[in-house]
């Protein structure tokens, strides 16, 4: 018989997920073996709050210290790949060279599982910082800030749960394979959470941003099919690198 706890939502899955998905100090708790890791999906949109408030209080104090916007934008992506120990982007620069570096799903996985970052994977890398610095520096330009930082936040990691859910683990091992995959009701809490932020943040344009969020999303879990015939750890860090950039993308469409 399985005795592990099934219930869709408890309190300490979000310590769960802040312990997966950041390199925050959290206080030692006596966790319960029974209930899976992936039950903790729901809340891997709370934990893009929990990374965006500290990196806006950051940027809030620089900006009246009269820095200018683009030094500001820098500091806020570079408090958020600290506060995240970069996994995110990590599983960018990996699926970028996996992806597009070989011909079969095996070799793929290969290199995805390669500490060593190739051609495909800096230029992932430089594209994606550059495009989040850019977006960030015009909607501060234009006196945004809070609202863009915490949104993108939120429905970028929340883009993540239903790519877990729909896709089959496309290795049996791996930090997703360990976690496992979520159920149903997670996918459900996590897609009506980035809702919340959005239409809280941005009213009505926010349906536009969710749109194009589920957009990005759709088309990253359809590539990650097609070429390896599931997902992986860095899969998931690279859909929500890729959310990131669109949403920002779309935040400046409505805002600007």
């Amino acid at each position: 018989m399985n005795n592990s706890d099934t219930t869709p939502a408890k309190i300490e899955d979000i310590w769960v997920a802040l312990g997966l998905l950041t390199r925050f100090p959290l206080p030692q708790r006596d966790w319960d073996s029974e209930r899976p890791a992936a039950l903790a999906a729901w809340a891997y949109p709370l934990v893009g709050l929990a990374v965006g408030l500290p990196a806006c209080v950051i940027a809030q104090g620089f900006w009246g210290m009269g820095l200018p916007v683009e030094m500001i934008a820098a500091i806020i992506l570079l408090a958020i790949t600290m506060f995240t120990g970069a996994m995110h982007e990590d599983g960018l620069a990996d699926a970028a060279d996996g992806l597009w570096g070989a011909n079969t799903s095996e070799r793929r996985l290969e290199i995805m599982k390669d500490s060593h970052i190739g051609a495909y994977g800096v230029i992932a890398l430089i594209a994606g910082f550059a495009l989040r610095w850019s977006a960030l520096a015009a909607l501060l330009s234009a006196g945004f800030l809070w609202i863009p930082v915490l949104v993108t936040a939120v429905i970028s990691r929340a883009a993540m749960v239903p790519i877990m859910e729909m896709l089959p683990n496309a290795r049996s091992t791996g930090l997703s394979q360990l976690t496992g995959r979520p159920r149903t009701a997670a996918v459900v809490i996590a897609t009506g959470l980035s809702a919340v932020a959005a239409l809280a943040g941005l009213g009505l344009s926010g349906l536009w941003v969710l749109l194009v969020a589920g957009a990005a999303m759709a088309a990253c879990g359809c590539i990650a099919h097609r070429k390896i015939g599931g997902q992986t750890g860095d899969i998931l860090g690279a859909t929500q690198q890729v959310v990131e950039i669109t949403v920002l993308g779309a935040i400046c469409a409505v805002l600007l």
